[in-house]
């Protein structure tokens, strides 16, 4: 049924019908209630479009995604969030309009939601440490929340980030008080102002146990499972290779369990590995007992509280900036023990697959 076989069937213009659906106060109560029960008992459901009309909103939600540059969010942990996030919107009465552009043509095309009124909002993804985006979206006055910080924006706005700086910090202080003094760090890239929070929670922790911080053992790139695999390798063909090793990602994680395992050494006991784990639906860190000892923090429900926060702001322009800073747990898995009592042997790439450990 549409709103003018609604409008036929109760004997009212579709205009005042249509007000009644969408709350309008000239209406009396009981034309109001009488609308909602004939559309309730023949499943009218107003299309978005005509709602947005009626109420001078876009009722939807822009997320814009650059891919010119490679960078965190080619990741399919995005997924998970935009899974999450819509759950919220549809709760809401909210569509999703989801853009990939070159970096080049981003303003632009902010610029261009904003003139022709296609949204309501925005969701601004992957952070860098000094994020343009920011400004301009306060100049467009186009209401917006950041998933994550940027550390040099000079703006108030909403955010939500896990806080990465302290999640390294506890994971790194962990392996420290398992024994370890050699431990490595494969990030995600340092321009993501994320990653360069994990690299200094990481760095704070080593500082506070009087290990000297060692360049040698850490790397930074995109997440991925080979860049996980590659950076693990170099690591273990250095001349004092790690005992352990921090991943900032479960992606990443698979990679240095590749290269561990292939190197003939044994997860969780030559080396010990501690990851990052956004409880991923299609890739979960084992079922009753963990694989990886990981930092955890889900990626889906930080979508739903994201696109919540941009609701709120959406409804009240001028409240104050809103915050939410999500703790990770520790979760102990099969990954990680105490130091070994004999370091893992140098191995260079070229050299037999042997570990210590026949």
């Amino acid at each position: 049924m549409n709103l003018k076989q609604l409008s036929e069937t109760l004997g009212l213009s579709q205009t005042t019908v249509s007000r009644a659906l969408n709350g309008y106060p000239e209406v009396k109560e009981a034309t109001r209630q009488r609308v909602l029960l004939a559309a309730e008992q023949s499943g009218y459901r107003p299309s978005t479009r005509a709602k947005g009309l009626a109420t001078g909103q876009a009722l939807a939600i822009g997320h814009v995604i650059p891919i010119s540059s490679k960078h965190e969010m080619v990741n399919p942990i995005f997924g998970d969030f935009i899974a999450g996030a819509g759950e919220t919107y549809a709760q809401n009465g909210y569509e999703m309009i989801l853009t990939t552009v070159d970096d080049a043509q981003e303003e632009q095309i902010y610029r261009g939601l904003k003139a022709r009124r296609a949204v309501d909002g925005v969701v601004v993804h992957g952070p860098r440490m000094d994020d343009p985006r920011i400004a301009l979206l306060h100049d467009l006055e186009l209401p917006f929340v950041v998933h994550g910080r940027a550390s040099g924006a000079t703006t108030a706005y909403d955010w939500l980030d896990v806080n990465n700086r302290s999640a390294f910090y506890r994971a790194t202080s962990f392996l420290c008080d398992l024994g370890h003094r050699r431990i490595g760090l494969i990030n995600g890239l340092e321009t993501m102002d994320f990653a360069h929070r994990r690299r200094a929670g990481y760095a704070g922790a080593l500082k506070d146990h009087n290990i000297p911080i060692d360049q040698a053992l850490m790397t930074s790139g995109e997440m991925t499972e080979g860049n996980g695999y590659d950076g693990t390798l170099e690591m273990l063909a250095s001349s004092a290779p790690p005992t352990a090793i921090i991943a900032s990602s479960m992606i990443s994680a698979l990679g240095v369990r590749r290269a561990i395992e292939e190197r003939g050494y044994v997860m969780g006991r030559d080396i010990s590995v501690i990851t990052h784990d956004d409880m991923l639906s299609y890739l979960q860190n084992g079922q009753d007992v963990p694989i990886f000892t990981a930092t955890r923090s889900s990626v889906r429900d930080a979508g739903r509280r994201l696109a919540a926060l941009l609701l709120r702001r959406i409804a009240n322009p001028a409240a104050p900036e809103q915050h939410e800073l999500l703790e990770a747990e520790l979760m102990l898995g099969r990954s990680t023990g105490p130091a070994p009592l004999q370091a893992p042997l140098h191995i260079s790439p070229s050299s037999p697959q042997k570990g210590p450990h026949p």
